[in-house]
C-alpha cells in the first residue's frame, strides 16, 4: 500500500518536535478519519466549519467520551498550526470540560492482595506501580539503569509531559528486582550471541553510543519475549513487555478474587497516593513523587480518604454507645 504524502508530512513534524510514538498514532487516526469524513478532500481545502462538523459528529453520532473528543481536536489543531501553518482562530467549538470524578481505589490490604495473586513477573510489576505509583507505561518503561539500590529511588525518564522524576523503590522488591536482572542479563546474553543486543532507544543515543548502546543498563527491567523492528531507525531490537499482557493478568487475578471494585492498572498509582497521605505524608511530597504539576491534581486523593485537610470526621463516629 502506498504512503500519502501528506500523512508522512506530519509524521515527520511529530517526529521533529520528539511527541511519542503513542501520541503520533493517535494524530495520525484523527487526522485520517477527519479526511475520510469529509469524502478524502484535502484538509488544506477545509477550516473551521468543518472541523467543527467532525467533532460534533464524533460528540453526537458517535458518542465518544470528551477525552477523546478533545483528542481528536487536539490532533487536527497540530496538523492545521504545525503542517499547513494554519490557525484555527473562528472556531465554535470548544475544548470539552470533562467531568471531575474521584478515583476508585483499594485499601492496602486489597492492593498486597491482588498483587500476591498476580502471576510470574507481573507481580513484581503491580508491586512497583503500587510502592512508587508509576503507571503501566513507567513501570514497563524501566532500564535496569534507573534503579538506585543503594539510596531506594526508580528513576522514570519522560513520562508523561516529557518530564523525568524520581519515585520510590519499595526496599521490599529489592530482591526479586535483582533476580530479574539476573533474568535480563542472560536474555541480553543470548542476544549478544546471535548478533544483536540492542533495546529499543531513541535515534539520538544510538547515534551517540553506537555499539556501547547495546550495554546491559541499557536493557528493559522488563523486556518482551522475542525481538522486534525497531519503529523509527528499522534496526532489530528488543521493546519492553506489553501493556495488554499486564492488563490480562490483572483481570484474571481480580475475577479470582471476587472483588467488587473496578481495578485497572492505572488504579495501583490512584491507591499508592492514597495510602501515603493515609499513612500521613504531605501533599507536596505525593505530588512530587506522582509528577503533578499543581498540588490541585493530588489534592483529589484527600476526598477519596473521605476527610478534608482539616481530618473532618463523620458526626456518626462521634456518637458513644
Amino acid at each position: 500500500m502506498s504512503k500519502s504524502p501528506f500523512i508522512e508530512s506530519i509524521r515527520n513534524v511529530l517526529r521533529t518536535k520528539r511527541y511519542s510514538l503513542k501520541t503520533e498514532k493517535a494524530y495520525l487516526y484523527w487526522v485520517r478519519k477527519f479526511i475520510y469524513f469529509h469524502q478524502k478532500r484535502h484538509p488544506a481545502q477545509l477550516r473551521e466549519a468543518a472541523v467543527e462538523q467532525f467533532l460534533t459528529h464524533l460528540a453526537v453520532e458517535a458518542k465518544v467520551s470528551p477525552l477523546t473528543q478533545n483528542q481528536a481536536l487536539c490532533a487536527l489543531i497540530f496538523m492545521y498550526r504545525h503542517v499547513l501553518n494554519v490557525e484555527l482562530e473562528h472556531m465554535q467549538f470548544q475544548f470539552a470540560k470533562t467531568p471531575k470524578r474521584i478515583p476508585q481505589v483499594l485499601s492496602h490490604n486489597e492492593a498486597l492482595l491482588v498483587i500476591r495473586t498476580l502471576p510470574g513477573i507481573h507481580q513484581l510489576i503491580g508491586g512497583l506501580m503500587y510502592g512508587g505509583g508509576l503507571r503501566i507505561s513507567e513501570a514497563l518503561s524501566l532500564r535496569i539503569k534507573d534503579f538506585d539500590f543503594e539510596h531506594n529511588t526508580v528513576f522514570v525518564f519522560r513520562s508523561k509531559g516529557q518530564k523525568d522524576r524520581m519515585t520510590l523503590l519499595p526496599d521490599n522488591l529489592k530482591n526479586a528486582l535483582q533476580k530479574q536482572i539476573d533474568r535480563v542479563r542472560r536474555i541480553h546474553e543470548q542476544d549478544l550471541r546471535e548478533g544483536y543486543g540492542f533495546s529499543s532507544l531513541p535515534s539520538s543515543l544510538v547515534k551517540k553510543y553506537g555499539d556501547s548502546a547495546k550495554q546491559l543498563y541499557w536493557q528493559y527491567m522488563f523486556p518482551s519475549t522475542c525481538r522486534c523492528i525497531h519503529p523509527y531507525d528499522g534496526y532489530i531490537c528488543r521493546h519492553h513487555l506489553h501493556q495488554t499482557a499486564f492488563r490480562k493478568a490483572l483481570k484474571q487475578s481480580v475475577n479470582q478474587l471476587g472483588l467488587v471494585k473496578r481495578v485497572t492498572s492505572h488504579t495501583f498509582r490512584h491507591s499508592f497516593a492514597t495510602r501515603m497521605l493515609e499513612t500521613g505524608h504531605d501533599i507536596r511530597v505525593v505530588q512530587e513523587l506522582l509528577g503533578h504539576d499543581d498540588v490541585k491534581t493530588t489534592q483529589i486523593y484527600t476526598h477519596v480518604l473521605g476527610k478534608n485537610k482539616f481530618g473532618a470526621i463523620s458526626p456518626m463516629d462521634t456518637v458513644h454507645s
